[in-house]
Formats: C-alpha cells, sequence, structure tokens
C-alpha cells in the first residue's frame, strides 16, 4: 500500500490534490448541502448500476472519503478497492471505513487513476466519481480504467453535468457563479470558496471541450460496450454506464 502523498504526475493531479487537501473534514456534509441534497440521488443511481452486475470484487476510483465505496460494499457484498490522490481525503475515509466496521471488506490507498497499480481484468466492475476533468488525457484514463476491468464487467461514472434546457443552464449558470462560492464561504471558509469559484468555469469548459458526443466515442474506444447514459436533476449530474465487450 503507498502512504504519503503521491508526487504529482501532471499539472491536474497536482492541481487536485491541492484543491482538496483541505476539505476533508466537511466534504460529506457540504457535499450534500451545496448540491441541494441531489449528491446522494446521483450516487445512488450509480451504485444501483454497479450492483445489478452482482460483482465480488470492484474498484472505486477518486474515492475521496469512501462515500461511494461504502455504499457499494453494503449493496452488493462484494470486496471494495478505493482509490484517491488526495491522501488527506483517504485519512478521512479511512476513518469511515473503521467506524462502519468494514475495514475487512473495503480498502483504501493511493493511487492515480491514469496509471492503476492493478493487473489486467482485476475487478468485476469499476466505478469513478467527478474524475475526467482533474486528468490531462480523459480518453487515454478511460483506456486504463477498462484495461483493470474484465471481460463483461461494468464501468459506471458519475459527474456533474451542464443543463441542457436553456432556463435551467441559465439558472445553474447563475447558482455556480454567485450563489455557490458565497454559500461556499459562508459555511466551510476559504477553501469552500475556493472550490464554489472554481467549479462551474471548469465544468462548463470540461464538456465545451469534452462535449457529451465525445466522451461516448472515449467509452466506446476504451472497450465499451451499451454504453448509455442519464442526465439527472434537470441536467445538473450525469450518470454513465458501460460494459467490456467480451475478448
Amino acid at each position: 500500500m503507498t502512504t504519503g502523498p503521491l508526487p504529482a504526475a501532471s499539472a491536474e493531479n497536482a492541481f487536485a490534490q491541492d484543491l482538496f487537501h483541505g476539505l476533508p473534514a466537511r466534504y460529506d456534509a457540504l457535499a450534500e448541502i451545496l448540491s441541494f441534497w441531489q449528491n446522494a440521488r446521483w450516487r445512488s443511481e450509480l451504485v444501483a448500476r454497479v450492483a445489478a452486475s452482482e460483482p465480488k470484487r470492484i474498484l472505486d476510483v477518486a474515492t475521496g472519503t469512501a462515500g461511494v465505496a461504502l455504499a457499494l460494499a453494503r449493496r452488493t457484498g462484494a470486496d471494495v478497492t478505493g482509490i484517491d490522490i488526495s491522501e488527506s481525503m483517504l485519512a478521512r475515509g479511512r476513518d469511515r471505513v473503521r467506524n462502519a466496521g468494514l475495514d475487512d471488506r473495503v480498502k483504501l490507498q493511493a493511487g492515480r487513476a491514469e496509471e492503476l497499480p492493478f493487473p489486467n481484468a482485476s475487478f468485476d466492475a469499476v466505478s469513478f466519481t467527478y474524475l475526467l476533468r482533474y486528468v490531462h488525457d480523459p480518453a487515454a484514463t478511460l483506456a486504463e480504467l477498462s484495461r483493470v476491468l474484465r471481460p463483461g464487467g461494468v464501468l459506471v461514472s458519475l459527474d456533474f453535468f451542464v443543463p441542457r434546457n436553456p432556463a435551467w443552464r441559465s439558472a445553474w449558470w447563475l447558482y455556480t457563479r454567485t450563489a455557490l462560492p458565497a454559500a461556499g464561504w459562508v459555511l466551510g471558509g476559504s477553501e469552500w470558496w475556493r472550490v464554489g469559484r472554481f467549479l462551474g468555469p471548469n465544468i462548463s469548459s470540461f464538456y465545451r471541450a469534452w462535449p457529451l458526443e465525445r466522451i461516448a466515442e472515449a467509452w466506446s474506444a476504451a472497450g465499451l460496450a451499451e454504453v448509455g447514459c442519464r442526465p439527472m436533476s434537470v441536467g445538473g449530474g450525469l450518470v454513465i454506464w458501460g460494459r467490456k465487450a467480451d475478448a
């Protein structure tokens, strides 16, 4: 198991490590409050998609404080490995795993999605949350996630999205550019104000460069079949899934 902070492999990695360093203590509560409790709904959709495949071994990438990893363990009975580049997030996650009494089935370690420390076809299912905006090459990262997934296994992701309806998109833009930073400052201090200022522009710029059609093409190029997606909460969240094609 890797311990201590990971050396940054890219500018995106370094930024993510710095951005999330001061968040773990209040991360779980504020993630729900600032998303109007929609984050939990989106995670439930991801967990249900993974659980439907009845996996025995699951990899949860960008596991953070292990919220998804714990939910997967409870829902499936599988052994879950969670990785993240932020040691401070992992430390909080290990506390949560220990308090849940799931140390024997949920293991957390430092690692990068772009270079996973596992052999080919190691897992029956792979999940990842809020990841591709923090890597240098999303397509290459998807290929690496697919590499450790067995043929027939499922890959499921969750991230923010930009509403397509013009009225909801305008409301989303106003919230992410004004109310979100202000609420972050009031509830979480300077670290959350910084996240609030960053998040909206980052989501917008990502989907300008990676529209949904291009993302779907990258999933297919990574060897995923039956790729589908579900925008949630009027388009504020997006769950994507696919099955690794048989060899």
